[in-house]
């Protein structure tokens, strides 16, 4: 992913870039997104873009491995944040679900992860602390709750299930308080141009319908103008 694509990426959407991945691979059908309603920890803030990290939590029933695994493992999952390539997002999948307890994602977590240089964190979890979370760290959560239950790490760098969506350590992801999608890698190279594409295409029908006396015939020929841009 190259610096243009990067910074094109962090100002638009979610929408727009599901949008823009169909308009790249010229047909309707692309599903590797999420499914529901899920909650932003700062709904305005602009989306988060990085490559995945992932791991499996789990927090209604106490551990029953030994102190020593769960605290090595806990410590694996931290160097798995740390490391690998950036911009990084943590995308964690809370094996509780949809009966999630366990807030993983509060003041201290998000702030460790943000010092570690990532982007933010996608779950299906729980998030917790809301006003004290840190700026320029976005959390998309399935739920808000106020305790951490018997919070514990159960895998580190599987393949995880967010909202529907499946995600593979290393996966392009994009996320805002839509949801998120996972960017597939044969549409990179021409993802930049497709999302300026799609943009100009909507503007065929937005200025239009923007301006005073915007009727349906104006509507008709701005719509057979955006039809035809699209084919």
């Amino acid at each position: 992913m190259n610096a243009s694509l990067l910074t094109l990426l962090k100002k638009v959407d979610t929408p727009t870039v599901c949008n823009a991945i169909e308009v790249a691979q010229g047909k309707r059908g692309f599903d590797a997104f999420t499914r529901g309603t899920m909650l932003a920890s700062h709904p305005d803030s602009p989306a988060m873009v990085g490559y995945a990290r992932t791991a499996r939590i789990a927090a209604v029933a106490p551990p029953t491995e030994s102190p020593d695994k769960i605290k090595a493992r806990r410590m694996a999952y931290y160097r798995h944040m740390a490391e690998g390539p950036r911009p990084a997002i943590a995308v964690i999948e809370d094996m509780d679900f949809p009966h999630c307890i366990g807030a993983y994602w509060g003041e201290i977590n998000t702030t460790v992860h943000k010092g570690f240089g990532m982007a933010g964190a996608l779950t299906n979890g729980v998030m917790r602390d809301l006003g004290d979370l840190p700026d320029g760290f976005l959390v998309v959560a399935g739920s808000v709750g106020p305790s951490h239950g018997f919070v514990h790490v159960k895998e580190v760098g599987t393949t995880v299930t967010v909202f529907g969506m499946q995600v593979a350590n290393g996966d392009l992801i994009h996320a805002d308080r839509h949801g998120a999608v996972v960017i597939p890698p044969d549409v990179l190279p021409i993802l930049e141009e497709a999302i300026h594409q799609l943009l100009d295409t909507e503007k065929l029908v937005l200025d239009p319908a923007r301006q005073d006396g915007f009727d349906f015939d104006a509507f008709e020929v701005a719509w057979t103008a955006f039809e035809n841009a699209r084919t």
